[in-house]
């Protein structure tokens, strides 16, 4: 049942603390050591109806290439999103990501794709899960090659009833190697074997984000996975619109993400030593 997912979900996800935290500019390495993770949806950019209707806020394109320059590159947008939708929302601009939830990468912009080990989702098994959008005309179905995603923004009703379909088709295919996502009214199913996390460990690998001390920035379930890992990085992780656990701190909004990383560009000679 959708209930199982959702409490796992939040047991996982949400700590009420209201502890006084140092903000999140005081804590940030300098840019020449830093290397910079972002979430796109919910933290970079506001969330809309739909996938499709998500727009570029005016200075953030700016921002993000100023930011690429004095990191030498080190600056990834971690994505559930394909490589090639992420590039559709930032044209004309290519900036390194990890899409697909890790199943996608890009080490530079202008570079080749980097698969990281993740088949695309069995073509049965998809079109089993596709025909849950049928529940109700305002689901709309995301087909992203390694992962299929339900959006019920628009018929938020439809919820209980999609995540028991998901559980009926895991039943029947108890072996099917999938993984089940819930986030801010979507169902996302993906191949199992690769999470945001292991997309960002295998980023840190190669130059230039190798030797830089990680901050990553999300606001949604499926981020979780980076946020743990941060420790085992030297990272840091901050959430957006509530205190998720574990994060150093939290941005009420995405419009407090983009002026945080504006300012980053403005006062970095206040930054600490690393």
């Amino acid at each position: 049942m959708k209930q199982e997912f959702a409490e796992m979900a939040l047991n996982k996800a949400i700590a009420d603390n209201d502890e006084a935290v140092p903000s999140p500019r005081a804590q940030v390495p300098r840019l020449s050591h830093a290397a910079i993770l972002l979430d796109i949806d919910g933290t970079l950019l506001d969330l809309a109806a739909t996938p499709r209707e998500v727009f570029l806020p005016p200075g953030l394109a700016a921002t993000l290439n100023r930011l690429l320059e004095r990191t030498n590159g080190a600056l990834a947008l971690v994505s559930g999103r394909s490589l090639h939708d992420i590039d559709l929302i930032f044209a004309p601009d290519w900036f390194p990501a990890v899409g697909g939830h890790g199943a996608e990468m890009r080490i530079a912009p202008g570079n080749e794709l980097v698969a990281a080990r993740a088949p695309p989702m069995d073509d049965e098994l998809k079109r089993r899960l596709a025909a849950i959008a049928k529940i109700s005309p305002g689901i709309l179905l995301e087909d992203k090659g390694y992962s299929l995603a339900l959006h019920y923004r628009l018929a938020p009703d439809a919820e209980e009833a999609i995540y028991a379909a998901v559980s009926q088709i895991r039943a029947d295919l108890p072996t099917a190697p999938i993984e089940v996502l819930p986030g801010k009214c979507v169902c996302e199913i993906k191949h199992s074997g690769f999470t945001k996390a292991s997309g960002v460990l295998e980023l840190m690998e190669h130059d230039p984000f190798r030797g830089r001390r990680p901050f990553f920035i999300g606001d949604d379930v499926t981020d979780e996975t980076v946020f743990a890992i941060m420790p085992d990085l030297d990272g840091l992780a901050f959430s957006v619109g509530r205190r998720a656990q574990g994060v150093a701190g939290h941005f009420d909004a995405p419009r407090d993400v983009r002026e945080f990383l504006a300012r980053l560009l403005d006062d970095e000679t206040d930054a600490p030593p690393p």
